[in-house]
């Protein structure tokens, strides 16, 4: 008795040659609407689903597989003998294959804001009929990746469709459906309570596994929204294990964070050892490292460009663990290509791309907390008011900015000071702010690196003036702050006894 299968997709890529390739097998192909003529118009002999249902499709389309029919013959269990009797007896047939794929919600709400267009394009028929053959998975073989068609025709027509086959096509489905669902709920959500309703679901799809995660005692994966990774990744040498990635991922903020400036910022743990703005990515890169070159033994360097022969040259002086950039080019891999340990990554860009993720989240025990995501709007700085007598001029503005955009991407309590587009210090993750500061200067001054005249950015206010005259002492010429202190009338007139200027943003960018 020849098999059947239920074909049924949005997404019709390759639905033709997979349904060509049923038929040849064996299989009965029961289709609908514009699958069912695509695949009459290209020969294969489908038949429409209203022959298997015994009736019509209703209600402009929104009723056409809710039907016993078409649910009996996916879920009826091979295995009992009082299942088969029934069906037998209900007139019931037999659906060995089921390969559907859902109404492009996602491709909807990219495209309008027209409600009811939205709501047409939630998938009923299709989640019903995935989980159904899902469930009887032990007789049904259940399709919802046009990449799995070839795996699918193979086990076929080598005896590989066996339980274990199916059942990892099971879990597939399940998923598929639960993220679809999700999908559809958290777009409900951010329309109509501000992305923040009873549930909150955070699905990624898996890139890869890690070799293990934080430590070598546990598993570890990457998992992305919407490709990021995927198309934006692309690994020239060695494998980004768990730890690399957050790292990347901290240097990759920052150096992307300036537009189109030959940027590059040196991490270690998530937080900058290094960073500087030049007019070429060599002299950059060689600014950032003076920074901190101790802590930048093994770290993680961003690079905001490409990555040339000459570069790689200059980078290769020391043991660096990874780099990525927009892109780097064969002869600068060749460069690294006798480094055993080094790790290369990159966007196939010309600049790095940022994923710009509109929410955030925390593990905490027992749960999450869920936020917007934070960003650091350009104008922050230019709009910042001026609370002090002296003014920063436009060279020093630029030194305010870049000070200020790092202080905002670096773990808090933290201070970061920036000398003609170069960070020179930097203190972060501290309990204290003043402890910070002082940690950043105490750096500054092994490192042999003068600080007198530069910007000085804290990603929160400061609570004392003691922070200011430990600045002023140091030789700072221009602070940033988001101020909100009730001390503030105190920390100005430090500002102005050191003739300093002082500037508040009004907006905190903690990152704990």
């Amino acid at each position: 008795m020849a098999k059947r299968a239920l074909v049924s997709v949005s997404d019709k890529t390759g639905v033709v040659e997979f349904c060509q390739s049923l038929v040849k097998n064996g299989y009965e192909i029961i289709s609908t609407g514009g699958t069912y003529k695509l695949l009459r118009e290209q020969g294969v002999a489908a038949i429409e689903i209203d022959e298997v249902t015994k009736f019509p499709e209703c209600f402009e389309g929104r009723v056409k597989t809710l039907n016993p029919y078409v649910h009996g013959g996916i879920l009826h269990r091979r295995d009992k003998q009082s299942h088969l009797d029934q069906a037998k007896e209900l007139g019931v047939e037999a659906i060995d294959l089921v390969c559907v794929n859902l109404y492009p919600f996602k491709e909807t709400i990219e495209r309008t804001d027209d409600f009811d267009d939205i709501i047409e394009n939630i998938d009923i028929g299709g989640p019903a009929m995935v989980r159904s053959a899902a469930k009887n998975f032990d007789s049904v073989i259940i399709v919802t990746n046009v990449e799995d068609y070839d795996v699918v025709i193979d086990a076929i027509e080598n005896e590989k469709n066996t339980k274990e086959f199916r059942r990892g096509f099971m879990i597939k489905a399940y998923e598929h459906t639960a993220a679809y669902d999700s999908m559809i709920a958290n777009y409900m959500n951010e329309r109509f309570n501000s992305g923040f309703g009873e549930k909150q679901f955070i699905v990624g799809n898996k890139v890869m596994d890690t070799r293990y995660g934080e430590n070598p005692h546990q598993k570890g994966a990457l998992y992305e929204f919407d490709r990021h990774y995927s198309d934006n990744f692309k690994t020239l040498k060695g494998e980004a294990s768990f730890n690399n990635l957050n790292d990347l991922s901290g240097a990759v903020k920052i150096a992307s964070a300036f537009g189109d400036d030959n940027a590059v910022c040196i991490t270690k743990h998530g937080n900058p050892c290094g960073f500087a703005i030049r007019d070429n990515l060599v002299d950059a890169y060689t600014e950032a490292l003076k920074c901190d070159p101790v802590s930048a033994f093994g770290g993680v360097v961003a690079v905001n460009g490409v990555v040339t022969k000459e570069l790689a040259l200059k980078m290769n002086e020391i043991f660096l663990e990874v780099i990525i950039a927009g892109r780097i080019t064969e002869e600068a891999q060749e460069v690294f290509a006798a480094k055993k340990r080094i790790k290369l990554f990159e966007m196939g860009h010309d600049k790095l791309v940022l994923a710009n993720d509109k929410k955030d989240f925390k593990h905490i025990d027992g749960g999450f907390v869920f936020q917007d995501a934070d960003k650091v709007n350009d104008d922050e700085v230019k709009n910042a008011k001026l609370v002090s007598k002296n003014a920063a001029t436009a060279e020093e503005m630029k030194d305010l900015e870049i000070a200020y955009k790092v202080a905002s991407l670096t773990k808090s309590n933290c201070v970061v000071y920036v000398k003609d587009a170069a960070m020179v210090a930097v203190g972060m993750g501290m309990t204290s702010r003043v402890d910070a500061a002082q940690c950043a200067l105490k750096k500054a001054k092994e490192m042999g690196l003068d600080v007198s005249g530069c910007a000085l950015a804290s990603e929160a206010f400061f609570p004392f003036r003691d922070s200011i005259d430990a600045a002023a002492a140091a030789g700072v010429k221009n602070v940033i702050e988001p101020g909100g202190s009730i001390r503030d009338d105190e920390v100005i007139e430090a500002a102005n006894e050191h003739g300093m200027s002082l500037y508040f943003s009004n907006i905190r960018h903690f990152l704990h």
